[in-house]
C-alpha cells in the first residue's frame, strides 16, 4: 500500500502540473514547444538529464556490463564529447536560429526549390521513423518493468480480466520477455494494461502543458530517480559486504581473467582492441544527435540567453556521464555477484535480455516496502520523462513542419489559427505513441535496438556538424547523406543477417560513416552554391564558428573571427571533456578497484581533472562569442 501511495503521488503531481501549464501552453507554438523561450539554464540542463535517465538505460547498462564489462560503457560515455560539443558550439547557434524544431533550421540555411522537401523529409524522418523507435526502445524497459511489478491479473476483478485476455487473444500479440514464467497471453496483457496507462497518464500532462508541464514533471522526476537509485546502489553494497568485498567476489565467482575484463575501464586487448577503438571514436560524432539535433536542441532553443544554453549543456553532461553512470556502474556490478552467470550462458538476445531484466528483479528481490515504491516511482519517473519529451519533440514536427508549413502555408495558402496547431500536436502524439507500440511488439533486446538506431544515425552525424561549420554544405548534401542513410542500413542489416559481412557492428557503422560523409562532400562540390541572400542572412541571425570566411566577408565582418572562435570553443570543449573523463576514470576506479591494485592512479585522475577546471571553467559558462548580428525581434 505504501508503494501505490507513492506512485499515486507522483502521478497526482504530473497530472496537476500539465493542467497548470495547459493555459500558457494554448497560447501559440513558442509557448507549447519552447515554453515561451524562458527556461534556466539549470532547468533545461536537468530536463536533457532526466529524459536520457530513461528507464531503459540502467538497464541497458547492466546489460552491457554483463556483456563486455565496465569498458563498454564508453559506448554510453563518450556522448559527453558531443554533448559538450552541441553547447559550447552550436547551443547558441540554435537558440538565436529562432526556429520551433530543427526540420525549421533548413529553409533559414539552404536555398533552392527541395528546401521544403527536406524539411517534410526531416520532420518525417525523426519525428515518426527515429523517435518512435527510440520510444518503442523505452517501451520495452516499461515491459520488464511491468512484468515484476505489475501483476494485473492478480489486481482486477476476473470478469474484467478474462474479457481483456480474450481481446489481446484475438489480437493475435504477444508482449513479454522470453524470461518470464508467466503464460504469454497473461504476460501480453498485463503489459498491455500497464503501457497504455503509463503512456495515458504521460501524455495527459505532457499534450495539456507543453514543454512547460514536462520540464517541472522532469526536475520532479530527475530528484526521484536519484534518490530511488542512489539507494537501491547502497542496499547492493551492503547486501554483498561492501564495495572491496564485491570486488573480491567477482574475482571468486568469475576467475581472475574474466573479472580483470569485467572491471577493467581500459580498452580490451587482443583482435577486439582495434574494432571497439573505432567504434568509440567515431560513436559520438556519427549519430543523429551529433549537433544537437532533436530535443537537446529543442531544450537549448527554450533557454532565455546564450549563456543558460552553455550552462544547460555543462549541466546536463556532468550530471548524465558523471554522477548518474557511477551509481548505475556501482549496481551493474554488484548485481554480476548476487546473480551470477556462467560462460555456457552468456551468449545471444536471451542472455542480454535476461541481464537487462535483472536490474528490475533485485530491486523486487532486495528493496524494502516503501523505498520499493521509490525506486519504481522513479523508474516510473524515468519512463515518463523520456515519453513526454519524446511525445512533445514528434509533435512538434507534425504541427509545424508538415501541418503549419506543408498543409497550410504551402498547399492551402492561409495562416492556421494557434489552437488549431496546438489540437494537431496533441493528436500527433497520440499517433506516435500507437506507432510506438507497434513497434514495440517487435523487438528483442534493449541492446539490440540501441545497435540497430546508432546505425540509421550514423549516415546523419557528419552532415548535421557540417551544416553548421561549412558554409558551402548546401540542400543536396543533406539529401545525399538521409538517402544514403535509409538506403545502406537495411542492406548492412540484411548482409549481416546472411554472413556476408559477419556481425561486426565496427564494419557496418565505419562503412555507414564513410559513404554518407563521402557522397554528402561530393554532392555539395557537383552542386549549385546556396544563394547568398540566404547565407548572408544565416551569418547575421546566427553567428556561426568555423569555415565562413566568405560569408563574413560579405556581410562586411571579419573573416578570421568564424574560425578563430571555432578553435576557442573546440579548445573548450576538450578540456571540460577531458576533465570530465579522469573524474569519471578516477572515481569509478576507486569505487571498484581490486585491493592488490594502487590508489595511487585512481587520485591523480581527479587531481588532474580539478587541475584543469580552471583551464575552461570561465570559457565554459561565459563563453566567447558575441550575440548575433540581429535582434530575436528581427527575425
Amino acid at each position: 500500500m505504501i508503494d501505490l501511495i507513492i506512485i499515486l503521488a507522483f502521478v497526482a503531481y504530473s497530472i496537476t502540473a500539465g493542467f497548470r501549464a495547459k493555459s500558457k501552453a494554448s497560447k501559440n507554438l513558442e509557448e507549447y514547444f519552447l515554453a515561451g523561450k524562458t527556461l534556466t539554464g539549470w532547468k533545461a540542463g536537468l530536463s536533457m538529464a532526466a529524459t536520457q535517465f530513461a528507464a531503459d538505460t540502467p538497464l541497458l547498462v547492466t546489460g552491457l556490463i554483463a556483456t563486455g564489462g565496465i569498458f563498454l560503457l564508453w559506448r554510453l560515455w563518450i556522448y559527453g564529447i558531443a554533448f559538450l560539443m552541441m553547447g559550447f558550439i552550436f547551443g547558441a547557434s540554435w537558440r538565436r536560429a529562432g526556429v520551433l524544431t530543427d526540420a525549421e533550421l533548413t529553409e533559414i540555411r539552404y536555398s533552392g526549390k527541395g528546401v521544403l522537401l527536406l524539411r517534410v523529409l526531416k520532420a518525417v524522418y525523426y519525428g515518426t521513423v527515429i523517435n518512435c523507435i527510440v520510444l518503442a526502445m523505452v517501451l520495452v524497459a516499461a515491459v520488464r518493468i511491468s512484468e515484476v511489478f505489475l501483476p494485473w491479473n492478480e489486481w482486477l476483478p476476473p470478469g474484467l480480466y478474462d474479457l481483456l485476455l480474450t481481446i489481446t487473444r484475438s489480437l493475435g500479440l504477444y508482449i513479454g520477455t522470453i524470461s518470464t514464467a508467466v503464460d504469454p497471453a497473461i504476460a501480453t496483457t498485463n503489459n498491455l494494461i500497464s503501457i497504455l496507462l503509463i503512456l495515458g497518464f504521460t501524455a495527459l500532462y505532457s499534450t495539456t502543458g507543453g514543454l512547460r508541464s514536462v520540464v517541472v514533471t522532469d526536475l520532479m522526476q530527475f530528484v526521484l530517480a536519484m534518490i530511488g537509485t542512489l539507494i537501491y546502489a547502497f542496499i547492493i553494497v551492503d547486501h554483498v559486504g561492501g564495495l572491496t568485498a564485491m570486488v573480491e567476489k567477482i574475482s571468486a565467482i568469475y576467475g581472475s581473467e574474466t573479472a580483470d575484463k569485467l572491471l577493467s575501464f581500459g580498452p580490451p586487448g587482443g583482435e577486439m582492441l582495434m574494432p571497439f577503438l573505432i567504434i568509440i571514436s567515431i560513436q559520438w560524432f556519427f549519430q543523429m544527435n551529433s549537433d544537437g539535433t532533436g530535443y537537446l536542441a529543442q531544450r537549448t532553443m527554450a533557454c532565455a540567453t546564450d549563456k543558460d544554453a552553455r550552462i544547460a549543456a555543462m549541466v546536463f553532461t556532468w550530471m548524465q556521464v558523471l554522477v548518474r553512470s557511477l551509481i548505475w556502474l556501482v549496481i551493474g556490478v554488484g548485481l554480476l555477484v548476487i546473480y551470477p552467470f556462467t560462460p555456457e550462458t552468456a551468449s545471444g538476445d536471451h542472455f542480454v535480455a535476461a541481464r537487462e531484466l535483472l536490474f528490475v528483479t533485485g530491486i523486487d528481490d532486495l528493496l524494502p516496502i516503501g523505498i520499493r515504491g521509490l525506486m519504481l516511482t522513479g523508474l516510473l519517473a524515468a519512463l515518463a520523462s523520456t515519453i513526454d519529451t519524446h511525445l512533445n519533440w514528434g509533435a512538434s514536427y507534425w504541427s509545424n513542419d508538415v501541418y503549419n508549413r506543408l498543409i497550410c502555408n504551402h498547399w492551402l495558402k492561409r495562416e492556421p489559427k494557434n489552437r488549431e496547431l496546438v489540437l494537431v500536436a496533441r493528436l500527433s502524439s497520440v499517433i506516435i505513441l500507437i506507432i510506438a507500440i507497434i513497434i514495440m511488439a517487435n523487438l528483442g533486446s534493449i541492446q539490440t535496438t540501441w545497435f540497430i538506431s546508432l546505425l540509421f544515425g550514423a549516415g546523419m552525424g557528419s552532415v548535421l556538424v557540417m551544416r553548421w561549420l561549412w558554409e558551402r554544405i548546401n540542400l543536396h548534401s543533406e539529401l545525399a547523406a538521409m538517402a544514403i542513410s535509409l538506403v545502406l542500413a537495411p542492406i548492412l542489416l540484411v548482409a549481416t543477417n546472411v554472413g556476408w559481412i559477419g556481425d561486426e557492428e565496427w564494419i557496418r557503422l565505419s562503412l555507414m560513416a564513410l559513404f554518407s560523409t563521402v557522397a554528402a562532400v561530393t554532392v555539395t562540390y557537383f552542386t549549385p552554391r546556396t544563394d547568398e541572400k540566404i547565407l548572408k542572412a544565416f551569418y547575421k541571425r546566427v553567428n556561426p564558428v568555423g569555415f565562413w570566411r566568405n560569408t563574413a566577408i560579405l556581410v562586411d565582418g571579419d573573416p578570421r573571427k568564424p574560425l578563430n572562435d571555432f578553435i576557442k570553443e573546440t579548445r573548450t570543449t576538450i578540456l571540460t571533456a577531458l576533465s570530465l573523463f579522469l573524474m569519471l576514470v578516477g572515481t569509478g576506479k576507486l569505487l571498484v578497484r581490486p585491493p592488490t591494485e594502487s590508489s595511487f592512479f585512481p587520485w591523480l585522475c581527479i587531481a588532474l581533472a580539478l587541475v584543469l577546471i580552471r583551464f575552461w571553467w570561465k570559457n565554459a559558462i561565459g563563453g566567447h562569442r558575441v550575440t548575433s548580428l540581429v535582434k530575436e525581434k528581427d527575425y
